[in-house]
């Protein structure tokens, strides 16, 4: 997906006041060609997109979906990168960048175009070949240049890898005719790795590496993967990208990754087998009682429940590190996970795809980059909450969803009735916004004038598409500057503050407002 705003024409440079005004800060240092390449993803400001793909669907919808969107919308999530030649992929990637930049804030993009991606799944795609990969990866990295961008490198690039033996000697699953076997699995190495380098080659880029999830693969095995994708040259790995995991699972299993990868590298090489992991959780602490562990339910070590104690894998650790510290760093997807994975009825159906479309779940932790936990530099929202996962028929001939009754949106569709859930039961819980902007818009000779309303009076602050200018205002004042303006409705006894704008250039609905630096819903 190449998501670019209605117009390409962006005027993306807006000033102090204009981000003051939106209740954003700018940095005195900040500016788009002057980048601080100390800057990191831990403890930065996250970017919003207000031309987000969440924020493009909420124009097609109304009611209760709108607002849901809407509401998803006014949170940060990742940008996502799926397709295009180099030059599109640098043209998309510049436009995301250059405005996080000029706020002093950090983008999350998501790079998702591996050739032969979640092995022709719901998500199939991706370039055509390891040549085509690596110029598409140069047009990205071109994109980034010298600014702050956290790129979230390949979900799945790691979990699935075409005509792959584990270290336990087991073929798995993915076993496509279309590529050759004898080179499959080495091909995706050489392309993760070219791709860490040239973006770690940027200054002020952070990367980090596929690391599946806590209820997926053992810690060894994508331990080892890490290491051959090129952890060691990123700022870390990702963990329950698109899934449900519970945050403090994938902590856990996060920290025994970051402990196997310094076990396997500084005390023991290549012992991958000693690191212990989820599917067996015995250690000195319950005198090598172990049981699998269950993901339905929150880790910890001091949990009654033997399958959700984490002391037996913590203490093992322990004892085979000595005083070797675990340094590789992670993040974590809360996008979805506030009420942890599905579990689904059993002897139902005949797959039950958890991982697709399930139904009841949450909004997870919000997006926050001073987690204060140990190897864990953020929680982000990778996945765009209310995004379909694709048409999940769970075994059956479709094209209903049997698990909801209904036919589930293609991969990466909006799907209103989970934005609902996920709204719903989110936990922790997030508020509806509360506020509310009329825009009504009539055409003039020299562009257009809009008749704005608000539900209090305040500072409103939304952002044009293109090059319009807004040249007065009656009952109201307002700024501008580049494609960011601020508007201040007049109050008028009985009825709701507005304004009316007179505006040169194309008309234009912009898709957020802000009064007062809250996010509002809008007509």
């Amino acid at each position: 997906m190449i998501h670019k705003p209605p117009r390409r024409a962006t005027a993306l440079a807006f000033g102090t006041a204009a981000l003051l005004a939106l209740g954003l800060s700018l940095p005195m240092s900040a500016a788009a060609d002057d980048a601080d390449p100390a800057v990191g993803l831990a403890g930065s400001d996250l970017y919003l997109n207000p031309w987000s793909t969440t924020l493009e669907a909420a124009q097609a919808l109304a009611g209760q979906a709108r607002a849901d969107a809407q509401l998803l919308g006014s949170i940060p999530s990742a940008d996502w990168f799926t397709t295009g030649t180099p030059a599109e992929v640098e043209e998309a990637v510049d436009d995301v960048v250059t405005a996080a930049a000029v706020q002093g804030r950090m983008p999350v993009l998501v790079a998702y175009n591996l050739p032969f991606r979640d092995c022709a799944q719901y998500s199939a795609g991706g370039a055509l070949d390891t040549a085509a990969y690596q110029a598409w990866i140069d047009g990205l990295v071109a994109g980034i240049g010298g600014r702050p961008a956290t790129v979230i490198l390949e979900p799945d690039g790691l979990g699935i890898i075409p005509h792959y033996v584990t270290l336990d000697g087991v073929a798995e699953w993915c076993q496509p005719a279309e590529i050759p076997a004898e080179t499959a699995a080495a091909d995706r190495y050489t392309q993760l790795n070219y791709a860490v380098d040239a973006l770690g080659a940027l200054p002020s880029a952070s990367v980090y590496l596929d690391g599946t999830g806590a209820s997926w693969l053992n810690v060894g095995e994508i331990s080892d993967r890490l290491l051959k994708g090129g952890v060691q040259r990123a700022d870390g790995f990702f963990l329950n990208a698109s899934n449900y995991q519970f945050t403090a699972n994938s902590t856990a299993f996060g920290t025994w990754i970051s402990q196997c990868i310094a076990y396997v590298t500084e005390v023991s090489p290549g012992d991958f087998g000693s690191c212990g992991n989820q599917y067996w959780n015995g250690g000195p602490a319950n005198n090598w009682t172990g049981v699998a562990m269950s993901q339905y339910g929150e880790w910890s070590a001091d949990a009654a429940d033997p399958a959700l104690n984490t002391a037996g894998v913590d203490s093992r650790y322990e004892s085979i590190l000595g005083g070797v510290e675990p340094t590789t760093r992670f993040v974590i997807d809360t996008s979805r996970n506030g009420l942890g994975p599905w579990q689904f009825p059993a002897d139902t159906y005949p797959v039950h795809e958890d991982w697709c479309n399930p139904p009841d779940r949450g909004l997870g932790v919000r997006p926050d980059t001073t987690t204060d936990v140990p190897l864990v530099d953020a929680y982000l929202w990778i996945k765009v909450p209310g995004e379909s996962d694709g048409k999940c028929y769970r075994g059956t001939g479709g094209p209903l969803d049997p698990a909801r009754g209904i036919e589930d949106p293609a991969a990466g569709q909006w799907f209103a009735e989970q934005a609902r859930e996920l709204v719903a039961l989110a936990d922790p819980g997030v508020a509806p916004l509360d506020c509310h902007v009329g825009w009504d818009v009539e055409a003039d000779a020299s562009g257009f004038a809009a008749k704005v309303r608000t539900s209090a009076a305040g500072n409103l602050a939304f952002f044009f598409a293109g090059d319009q200018a807004v040249r007065k205002a009656t009952r109201g004042e307002f700024t501008q500057d580049g494609a960011a303006v601020t508007a201040t409705a007049a109050e008028r006894p009985g009825n709701a503050p507005d304004a009316l704008l007179h505006v040169v250039g194309e008309p234009d609905q912009p898709w957020i407002f802000w009064l007062d630096g809250r996010a509002c819903t809008s007509d």
